[in-house]
């Protein structure tokens, strides 16, 4: 069964989407036929992954906007491109991308009055899910329709968080509003963990912020972090991996929290 894992928070600036997209090359780097999707109208998974041109010429055979049927992206009939129109392959070894667009910052608009909203996406990707391994979306800062979409084709999900204060309140709302949301889907959303992030950017009590959490979720916090690092924002700009920066910390770093994520999705 294909493992399906998003990666949320309420908040922005978090390191989600760093997450994501190495979380997606690690598991591609160990054998895994992965789908990278981009959930965010910022892009920023896409264009971690490939540069501006690339998507110039990919926008021509459909993004996740064309997927979720926005109206700029559907025709006078109401068609919607297939998935295998829209999907890059191979932005990595062995990992696929379906990418972002703009329009998505719309979306819940251009689909106010429309049906089974929150499960176009798993009804576009019913031909072609079961070849991958595994599928990580990266979602936007928000529980909006796009975010919706991910969780209903989730059977994990993941919550990077920094340490300050606005993106560690947020946790407890937001596992409540997952727990809801599947509960209204009458579908089981496991929780991989939460993730401490973008450790040593400014951020007012940092340690007691990282005490809280620690003492009020447990185990789910993994015991590795993911400090701020030059080599990461390179990385991303560049369209590599952080597993090919050369910077051996961040390496041993993303390595520790893609290894854990993986041990908890095979429990």
């Amino acid at each position: 069964m294909t493992k399906v894992v998003a990666c949320i928070n309420l908040k922005g600036g978090v390191g989600k989407t760093a997450l994501a997209v190495n979380f997606a090359a690690y598991c591609g780097m160990h054998e895994m036929k992965t789908l990278l999707i981009d959930l965010d109208p910022q892009t920023n998974a896409t264009f971690s992954t490939i540069g501006v041109a690339e998507w110039d010429k990919a926008k021509k055979n459909g993004t996740v906007a064309d997927l979720l049927g926005a109206k700029k992206h559907a025709s006078a009939a109401g068609d919607v491109k297939k998935a295998e129109e829209v999907i890059i392959k191979d932005v990595f070894e062995n990992v696929d991308l379906i990418p972002s667009h703009i329009d998505l910052f719309t979306v819940d608009l251009d689909l106010a009055g429309a049906r089974f909203r929150e499960t176009r996406l798993e009804k576009a990707l019913v031909d072609v899910i079961g070849n991958y391994d595994i599928v990580i979306c990266d979602c936007p800062p928000n529980l909006t329709l796009p975010t919706q979409n991910a969780l209903a084709i989730s059977t994990h999900y993941v919550v990077p968080v920094s340490l300050d204060f606005l993106s560690a309140i947020g946790v407890s709302l937001l596992l409540k509003r997952i727990q809801e949301f599947g509960d209204d889907l009458q579908q089981e959303l496991k929780a991989l963990g939460i993730v401490i992030s973008r450790v040593g950017r400014p951020a007012v009590h940092r340690e007691e912020t990282e005490a809280t959490l620690r003492g009020q979720f447990g185990k789910s916090v993994l015991g590795t972090v993911i400090r701020e690092r030059v080599s990461v924002s390179r990385s991303a700009q560049s369209h590599r991996p952080i597993f090919e920066s050369g910077d051996g910390d961040a390496i041993a770093e993303f390595t520790a929290v893609c290894r854990q994520l993986l041990k908890r999705i095979e429990e």
